[in-house]
């Protein structure tokens, strides 16, 4: 064989071994950010608040009465959480009442509430944030 070909086929062999293990670290980077760290239940409710029942208006003149289960990220959090509680049902409040009891039907309903309080209670948090916002309980009449 002539050199030209050998030095030919090093290089080539070289870049496909380059571009495996290139995939296969990407490949484990992505298992590793999709495999987060599953909390026990035990350390989820260390860290989680009940915001016991309210009951109120919607903007469809009906009433729903809902409670809340709030995940917090941490100790810290959860305690800022607890003396927010007067901010946190204003705010409850205020986005029930500019809903429609349609706007809360369904599970997309009722999940976009979950979303719209946890991103509106961590624009108040300043110590930590909200994990997840569950609905424990939810009547409208």
């Amino acid at each position: 064989m002539s050199k030209r070909l050998i030095n030919t086929m090093i290089i080539i062999l070289t870049a496909i071994l380059l571009l495996g293990a290139f995939a296969i670290i990407v490949m484990k980077k992505l298992e590793s950010g999709n495999t987060e760290k599953a909390s026990s239940i035990e350390e989820v409710l260390k860290v989680s608040v009940d915001v016991p029942e309210l009951m109120t208006n919607l903007k469809s003149n009906e009433y729903v009465k809902i409670s809340f289960k709030v995940q917090t990220d941490g100790k810290k959090a959860k305690e800022e959480f607890q003396m927010r509680d007067f901010q946190i049902k204003n705010l409850i409040i205020s986005e029930l009442s500019e809903m429609e009891a349609d706007d809360l039907q369904g599970k997309k309903g009722k999940k976009q509430l979950e979303e719209t309080m946890k991103v509106k209670i961590n624009d108040l948090m300043q110590d930590g944030k909200i994990v997840r916002v569950y609905i424990t309980s939810y009547i409208i009449s």
